[in-house]
């Protein structure tokens, strides 16, 4: 149990280091570089993370990490960018957070995890914390908007379920920076067709830039992908939840918004529910040729 609580831990690194790149990107970077912010996400972590990994594909990882950079880099990236153009925060944040019930679905016919009913109910605790935290929010729903977030959503959904069940012979570090490397190949044709050459940064966006790639992108996705490595993908799902309240956190501590008895009781809803949605640490058999997830 405490070794499960330690995964827990390093897993929850993502949704808060993604929580507070919501505020990052929307303070100091363009807003009319989509494609390019996301590959200058992807692109250096991944050369970063190689780095330590010094370990390239091999036979069938090199289609695998397409598919995956595709599923939880490429496609990901740019349709939450979408989303986050036409929704309202609050919405966004309550539609990627079904994902922790997609997870916990998908893992069963998947990896034969099947969920437990505390697992179950943790799930819909934290999701119901997330919708009682934005209940009520202002402003116009776009269908669009919302097509984005779900498809942003599933696909990385079935990207993580895809990398726990692919990802076991080979190690942790190797396994992220493939992903955001093949991810970042696919952006940048686009980018350079759909928004030319990328103009120089101001200071500001720079440290912007700095810290979306190392800790909300090379960081936080080695921390989901240990997490996946370490836990069920449904434990994983709920610790996810934690996004929304880095949000809410944020714009509370740092942009003076509101933060009223709504918000407390969905934070609280969402902090049980990840209490009760922990789960028990995964055991994949063991393979011999597995690298050390390093």
């Amino acid at each position: 149990m405490r070794s499960n609580w330690r995964w827990i831990l390093v897993t929850a690194i993502a949704p808060v280091a993604w929580g507070s790149n919501y505020f990052v990107t929307r303070q100091f970077l363009p807003v009319d570089l989509p494609l390019w912010g996301a590959v200058i996400r992807a692109l250096p972590a991944g050369l970063l993370l190689l780095v330590f990994a010094r370990q390239l594909p091999r036979g069938h990882w090199w289609w695998r990490s397409f598919v995956l950079g595709a599923l939880n880099v490429g496609a990901f990236f740019a349709l939450i960018y979408v989303a986050s153009q036409l929704l309202p925060s609050s919405v966004a944040a309550t539609l990627m957070a079904t994902s922790a019930a997609v997870l916990l679905l998908l893992a069963w016919p998947l990896l034969g995890e099947r969920p437990s009913l505390v697992a179950i109910a943790g799930t819909a605790l934290g999701f119901t914390g997330v919708v009682v935290m934005f209940a009520g929010a202002g402003g116009a729903i776009d269908p669009l908007g919302v097509a984005a977030s779900l498809g942003a959503m599933l696909l990385s959904s079935v990207g993580y379920v895809l990398t726990k069940r692919w990802g076991r012979d080979v190690g942790v570090v190797a396994l992220t920076s493939w992903q955001l490397l093949a991810g970042g190949l696919l952006l940048l044709p686009a980018a350079l067709l759909v928004e030319g050459v990328l103009p120089a940064p101001d200071p500001p966006a720079m440290a912007a830039y700095a810290y979306t790639t190392i800790v909300a992108t090379a960081l936080a996705n080695l921390a989901w992908f240990f997490g996946l490595r370490h836990l069920t993908a449904g434990t994983v799902g709920v610790v996810g939840l934690l996004n929304p309240v880095t949000g809410v956190a944020l714009g509370t501590l740092v942009a003076g918004e509101l933060f009223g008895l709504q918000e407390a009781i969905g934070t609280a809803l969402i902090l049980v529910g990840v209490f009760l949605g922990r789960g028990t640490a995964a055991r994949p058999a063991p393979n011999p040729a597995s690298a050390p997830a390093t």
